[in-house]
């Protein structure tokens, strides 16, 4: 894609952008400084981008802090709806739900993050509610670890470096040298399977999705809650079924 010229940018939409990209779920009200520390802009910049919102019933402010209002959410809504990717997916994930019992989703990689293209839940496994357009680290999921073993090594640490990396329970991998082993392993293996890194109680499996060249174009996973069975024992059970759609999702992707 061909770059754009400087002179064709809008400086105040880039910096507006930013600014809404500061809220997050661990950071829903910012006060202006907050906020221009988040984005990376000076306060007066920040100020103007938060009052504009504002104005547009994108957010609201009480005089200290702002918080986005669910108006937002039609920037986000529109954009998946005009992807083929969740139109496609959605119907094969209800499927397989239903067939397993159990919550799936499809992701993609945006950097440090996945974000949550389609879903379909059979019940609740973690603390927080998931749906498309929800976001969570790369590193620490089984479907990022599959969408960061596509990549190229070198682009995959490059990742994994820029990542903050938490550690989220006891069980979470943090050290970069052991995500790249890992990595390795998901390559070789062909899946991603994810034990109680991101949530204590929470277990994953994860496959790639391919297109019809052969390209990792997003990643598919069953959740499910901790129990006794052994990390054998949901491979066994659920990868079947996961790569049953890999390859029927492989023959329309595009």
């Amino acid at each position: 894609m061909a770059m754009a010229e400087p002179r064709d940018i809008m400086g105040g939409l880039m910096k507006g952008l930013k600014v809404i990209e500061a809220f997050s779920a661990e950071r829903p009200r910012l006060s202006i400084t907050e906020a221009a520390t988040l984005a990376g802009l000076d306060r007066a910049t920040t100020r103007r981008c938060l009052l504009t919102l504002a104005e547009g019933g994108y957010a609201d402010y009480d005089g200290k802090f702002f918080t986005l209002t669910p108006r937002v959410l039609r920037l986000g809504v529109g954009s998946l709806a005009a992807m083929p990717l969740p139109r496609i997916v959605q119907p094969v994930l209800d499927r397989l739900s239903q067939e397993i019992g159990e919550s799936s989703s499809v992701c993609i990689l945006d950097e440090t993050e996945i974000v949550y293209v389609a879903r379909a839940a059979q019940r609740r496994v973690m603390s927080i509610a998931l749906m498309p357009g929800s976001r969570l680290p790369a590193y620490c999921t089984s479907m990022g670890r599959i969408l960061l073993a596509a990549l190229d090594p070198v682009e995959a640490r490059r990742i994994l470096d820029a990542s903050t990396r938490t550690q989220r329970t006891e069980r979470t991998v943090t050290d970069i040298e052991a995500l790249m082993t890992l990595l390795g392993g998901v390559r070789r293996d062909g899946f991603a399977l994810n034990d109680q890194e991101v949530e204590i109680g929470l277990r994953s499996i994860a496959v790639p999705l391919r297109n019809t060249r052969g390209h990792v174009v997003a990643a598919v996973n069953v959740g499910l809650a901790a129990g006794a069975e052994t990390a054998k024992a949901l491979e066994d059970r659920y990868l079947p079924s996961l790569l049953a759609v890999q390859a029927e999702l492989a023959r329309v992707l595009t």
